[in-house]
Parts: structure tokens; C-alpha cells; sequence
């Protein structure tokens, strides 16, 4: 078993003692124990539905060296426990921080309204082409995932990424603090989680909180194209950072010059500090090719090798959820999926509908739009829906398939040619879809989690393996 912390230090992290035994040293740290491994610690925070006390007992006999748990909370096992005197969530911060302070390596943070998750793995990708690299898997960027992300990081990590993510003003502040980046990255300002702000500006100011924990001489990679820049270059020079911009303004530090769009992947031109630097991006998008233009600028206020971090990027694929594309089988011939499903927002639902006018059916295939409700708009969300409709006829789509009660809206205005079928939940919906589906179709779904599109991507590749057996 490799170790991550010993004993001692972990316990002086978290700040707490011992009962019931001690660990040789801990593997690994978790807060799930359904995929608790061999020698790690299992963190027993109060989650939004159950308070992990209760699963002390099953991380125990599922091999987990220790559960760290609130002073007088130890019913759930006979030990070892970790017994902390407030929230194990504070301790599990505490231990982030620690962890934080004996790796040397450079720190990226990024934040930002869209495309957040896509920069994390491109940076991921590139950095782990140069040495040890740390990232935390899928999107954990609250206020349990960056501590938890933290608290797995290795002393001897070269790089470390971290996503960090907000639904209110002043999520971001402590998460960033905690974090102490290097370079942090705003990949983009749009309206999303708009209802619970005043305005487009209060985003704008809650994303620029991550300038707030850069280390001394830091750098603030900027969206010179987002027309919240102004403000938020101002918040960086407030913080004393160092400035870089990317994007198509001429004013651009890292200026895209030309890019040819496929269906799977970019051909990328850029200029960056005045030095031509050409690419391959191996996942398609014009968003990803921009964000992939902050990921140099970050990459290059580190001091890594360009040309390794460029070359990398040939590889980058989308990741599930956020445009992964999967060939699956109808019984008549293969169709393409793009899985878009993690969750929506104006401007994500926009660049995923021009992903799909990218991929070219086969044969007499078909573009499907399959679009659920975004979420979080407050009084701008039936506008917002209604507004899609050029970005559909752009994208060429063949038939549009909605679900929810705010794209109603958007169905109302949308040409009877090109209307699929209207359902009021995914559930609903499923069988349409699948009967409609054929070969050589190639089909997008794109919606916020609370539509319950997800559900309807897994059951569509288990449908069709199945279908191809």
C-alpha cells in the first residue's frame, strides 16, 4: 500500500485523536463508502441527503484504515476512528490546507460560467506530460470536492489543478484560499445561476473571488472576448496580479489566428507572446478550442514546456457528459451519440448545438436535438429557452425533441418541420426518442441535471448493446 500521509501527520492535520487503534498510514482519502478502498480515510460529512455517520461502520469493514467522525458521534464503528471536535468537514478542510502547504509544485485553479471541467482535464492532460500531476476527478468543485481534492494531493505532485464552482456570491472566496493558486483561470461570465443573483455583473464579481486566493506575483488568465474582461481585470489588478489574456481580440496575449472545425477534432492556429504556435485539439468544439487557448496562456505562466503541453492536446477527448461522442448500434446500422448531459446553460446548450451541426450523418441519417430544461434562470428562463432557436436552425437540425415546462416556450416557436416530439419529463420522452432514433442519425442531448436527461444517455447505451448482441 502506497501512503499518502502517514498517521501522525494526518491526525495533526485534521486536528483530532485517535480511538479504538492506529492506522500504518493512510492511502487515500474518500467521503463515499460505497468505493472505499484498502488503507483510506473515510470522512464522515453531512451530505445533502444522508450524514455519513451513518456509513462509518460499512467504510470500516470495507477496509477503510479509519473514519474521521464528530466528538460524540462513535457509535458507528469500534475503530480505528479519527475523532475530530467539530463538523469532519472542518477537518477535512484543515487537512486540504496542510496538504496544500508541503507541495511545492505550481498550483492552476479555474472557475468560470462554462467549460470549466473541459480546461481542467485539457490542463490535466498537458501538465501530466511534464511530471506528477494532480486533478480531482469529474467535477468535484464545492465546498466538499476542492478540501477533498486537496487532501489527496501528494507532497511530491510537480502540478496540481483544481475546478472550483459556484451556485452563490461567496462560494468561491474560502475554496480559493484554501487552494492558493499559482494561475487561476475565468475560462467565461454568461447567466448561469442568474436566479440567485441581482444581475450578469453580481456572476462577474462572484467569479472573480478566485483572484482573491493567488499566491504573491500570481497570474489571472482572463477571457479577453467575454464582455465582463474590463471588470474582471480589474479585480486582478487589484489583487496584484499579472494579466494575460486569450482569445480572437487582436489584444489578445494568446490570440487565436485560424481554426479548422471537425467533426472529430481542431486544427488550431495561434499566436502566443508574438511566437506562432500550431496544434491539433483532439476533441471537436470552437468552445474547447478557446478554452484550450487559456490552458497555453496558464501552462506557459508556469514555466512548462509549450511544445510538450501543444502536442498533448491531440489526445484531449471530451469528457462524459460535456460532448463525449459514442458510435452505438441500431439493429439497421451504427448511429452517433454526443453526450452532453451533465448539465446545461445558454451558452453551453449553444456551443452543443454547434458541436452537433459540426458531425455529418451518414447515409439518410438525420441531426437530433434532444434539449431539457436549463435550470437556474429565474425570470429570464423562458426568454432564455425561446432564445435557442437560431442557434437550432444553425446547428441544421433535423427534428428537436424537448422536455420540461420552460422549453415549452421554445417548442411553441419552433417550425413543424423540425419538431420531434414534446414531453414534460424524460420518462416520458424515452420511448419516442428511442423508436424515432435510426441509422446513420446523429443524435445530441444536452439539459441541466434536474431534467433527468442523464438517465436517458445510460439507458440509450444499454438499449442499443443490447440491440447490437
Amino acid at each position: 500500500m502506497s501512503v499518502l500521509w502517514s498517521t501522525d501527520a494526518f491526525v495533526a492535520a485534521a486536528g483530532g485523536r485517535l480511538v479504538g487503534g492506529a492506522p500504518d498510514g493512510i492511502s487515500n482519502v474518500s467521503i463515499d463508502s460505497r468505493s472505499i478502498g484498502p488503507g483510506e480515510a473515510f470522512v464522515a460529512i453531512q451530505g445533502p441527503n444522508r450524514d455519513g455517520h451513518e456509513f462509518v461502520g460499512a467504510a470500516l469493514e470495507g477496509g477503510a484504515a479509519c473514519a474521521v467522525v464528530q466528538e460524540g458521534r462513535t457509535e458507528g464503528g469500534a475503530g480505528p476512528l479519527l475523532v475530530v471536535p467539530d463538523d469532519p468537514l472542518a477537518a477535512l478542510e484543515r487537512v486540504g490546507v496542510a496538504s496544500r502547504a508541503r507541495m511545492h509544485g505550481a498550483v492552476v485553479a479555474v472557475t468560470g460560467s462554462v467549460g470549466k471541467t473541459g480546461t481542467k482535464e485539457m490542463l490535466r492532460l498537458g501538465l501530466s506530460s511534464l511530471g506528477p500531476t494532480h486533478a480531482p476527478v469529474g467535477s468535484y468543485n464545492n465546498q466538499w470536492g476542492v478540501p477533498l481534492t486537496l487532501a489527496r494531493m501528494s507532497a511530491e505532485a510537480q502540478y496540481g489543478v483544481f475546478e472550483i464552482g459556484m451556485n452563490h456570491a461567496g462560494e468561491i472566496r474560502p475554496l480559493t484560499r484554501m487552494v492558493r493558486p499559482h494561475v487561476a483561470i475565468i475560462t467565461a461570465v454568461a447567466a448561469v445561476h442568474i436566479e440567485h443573483f441581482d444581475s450578469e455583473e453580481g456572476i462577474a464579481e462572484a467569479k472573480a473571488e478566485i483572484l482573491e486566493g493567488l499566491e504573491p506575483d500570481g497570474t489571472a488568465v482572463l477571457n479577453r472576448d467575454n464582455q465582463w474582461f474590463d471588470l474582471l481585470a480589474e479585480r486582478a489588478a487589484e489583487q496584484g496580479a499579472r494579466i494575460v489574456t486569450f482569445g480572437e481580440h487582436p489584444a489578445a496575449d494568446v490570440r487565436l489566428e485560424h481554426v479548422s472545425l471537425g467533426a472529430d477534432g481542431s486544427s488550431v492556429k495561434a499566436v502566443l507572446a508574438g511566437e506562432p504556435v500550431t496544434y491539433r485539439l483532439g476533441a471537436p468544439g470552437r468552445h474547447l478550442v478557446q478554452n484550450s487557448l487559456a490552458v497555453l496562456a496558464a501552462c506557459r505562466a508556469v514555466d512548462a514546456d509549450l511544445t510538450r503541453v501543444a502536442l498533448s492536446l491531440s489526445r484531449f477527448q471530451a469528457p462524459q457528459g460535456r460532448g463525449a461522442r459514442l458510435e452505438l448500434h441500431h439493429a439497421s446500422g451504427p448511429f452517433t451519440l454526443i453526450d452532453e448531459s451533465y448539465n446545461a446553460n445558454p451558452a453551453s446548450t449553444r456551443a452543443a448545438l454547434a458541436l452537433l451541426g459540426q458531425v455529418k450523418p451518414t447515409g439518410r441519417g438525420r441531426r437530433i436535438a434532444v434539449l431539457g430544461d436549463m435550470l437556474e434562470l429565474g425570470d429570464m428562463a423562458r426568454e432564455q429557452h425561446r432564445a435557442l432557436l437560431p442557434a437550432v436552425e444553425e446547428a441544421g437540425a433535423d427534428l428537436v425533441f424537448l422536455v420540461g415546462p420552460l422549453m415549452q416556450s421554445l417548442w411553441e416557436d419552433l417550425p413543424h418541420g423540425r419538431r420531434g416530439a414534446y414531453a414534460a419529463n424524460a420518462a416520458e420522452l424515452q420511448p419516442i426518442l428511442f423508436e424515432t432514433i435510426g441509422p446513420g442519425d446523429v443524435v445530441m442531448v444536452k439539459a441541466s441535471l434536474g431534467t433527468r436527461l442523464g438517465p436517458i444517455v445510460e439507458a440509450m447505451k444499454r438499449y442499443y448493446a443490447e440491440q447490437a448482441e
